[in-house]
């Protein structure tokens, strides 16, 4: 396993103090990553929880429904490389796609691996939140300040100041996790301004709009998953898919994936609206079966929320541009999250975890 720097390669008191800002996957990794080296760190989140877009309720079906952040897109060994303790024993089921499993697409059954799962695998009766809940935040949680919006970061000195509504911070250096919409919009203040090629990575990055829904029937009367073709395939993705599949349940659970174009017209309906869509929708396919089984539903409008404003990276990016996202400046101001890769992957739980590690393990080094 691949581990961060151990501390006898690097003298914690020269490293000083940190502040994260953002308490999603790259966040709670990043201090994860951190207090194993024994260095001071503080998370200011903006909102009154962690998590970030691995979001997720268990009040609506008798296993718990990811309103965020779903498959691992990875082998499931990912979880170990994110916990970085070989003493730890993870306890962590999954299972993954099988032969049988069908998808229709284009009105043909295919096989899941046809529509783009080849080797993503689905926790069971659990997701990626209560992953980080029970393995990463019990060990930085009480380092995390909520409802901290901050404003600005002002890294014109040795020491940088971040500022958030109420008070003000001082860190030797900042890792900023936010999504990168929220940088679009101009909720933070840099000072000094970024440097021009970073601001045009962030200016000019592609973020899909995104929304997910969940719907409970009676019977099950639907395949693994029914893949819609979005055209161009540059401009969304759309999926009704078998939100149960693997879990330890009876119920049936439908779950809609949209993003991009794809959430048209979702995240424009009321709820009472919604639901008749998403039933006629149903119905239209599976020859009126969705209505009289229909028992309820949820919905997630991922541009609504305040903290995100959006999914996430699109899968079509130029990935060379995803790398400025992801580059440090002046060795004081570093970013981690779904956004802020290599550019050879992003948008993901897995790639916001190896960008966190990348971050620490560049301060660590700086």
């Amino acid at each position: 396993m691949v581990k961060a720097c151990s501390k006898a390669e690097v003298q914690t008191s020269d490293v000083g103090n940190i502040i994260i800002i953002g308490a999603g996957a790259a966040g709670l990794t990043a201090g994860y990553l951190l207090q194993q080296q024994g260095i001071e760190f503080q998370i200011l989140e903006a909102s009154s929880l962690y998590g970030g877009r691995m979001k997720r309720t268990t009040e609506f079906a008798n296993f718990p429904i990811p309103l965020g952040a779903e498959w691992i897109h990875v082998k499931p060994e990912i979880l170990e490389e994110i916990v970085n303790d070989d003493s730890v024993d993870i306890n962590v089921e999954t299972t993954t796609y099988g032969p049988a499993d069908y998808a229709f697409y284009k009105g043909e059954r295919v096989s899941m691996r046809d529509i783009g799962f080849k080797e993503d695998s689905k926790f069971i009766n659990a997701t990626w939140f209560d992953f980080f809940e029970q393995y990463i935040a019990p060990f930085v949680e009480e380092r995390i300040t909520y409802n901290a919006v901050v404003e600005a970061i002002d890294y014109s000195t040795e020491t940088s100041q971040v500022k958030t509504q109420n008070n003000t911070y001082s860190a030797n250096r900042v890792i900023v996790t936010v999504p990168v919409k929220m940088l679009q919009n101009g909720a933070i203040n840099f000072i000094p301004e970024l440097p021009s090629k970073k601001q045009n990575a962030i200016n000019n990055v592609r973020v899909w709009d995104g929304c997910k829904a969940f719907i409970e029937f009676s019977q099950k009367f639907y395949p693994a998953a029914v893949a819609f073709e979005i055209i161009p395939e540059t401009a969304g993705q759309k999926l009704y898919y078998d939100a149960a599949y693997g879990q330890n349940t009876s119920q049936h659970v439908l779950g809609l994936f949209a993003v991009g174009t794809g959430t048209r017209p979702y995240v424009e309906l009321s709820d009472d609206e919604l639901s008749e869509y998403m039933l006629n929708e149903l119905d239209e396919l599976f020859d009126g079966q969705a209505s009289p089984h229909y028992v309820k539903h949820i919905f997630q409008n991922w541009n609504a929320e305040p903290y995100a404003n959006g999914a996430y990276v699109v899968d079509h990016e130029n990935w060379c541009r995803v790398r400025t996202l992801g580059k440090s400046v002046d060795d004081r101001v570093f970013f981690a999250g779904t956004a802020y890769t290599k550019g050879e992957d992003w948008s993901s739980v897995h790639t916001a975890a190896r960008s966190a590690r990348r971050a620490v393990e560049e301060i660590l080094s700086s």
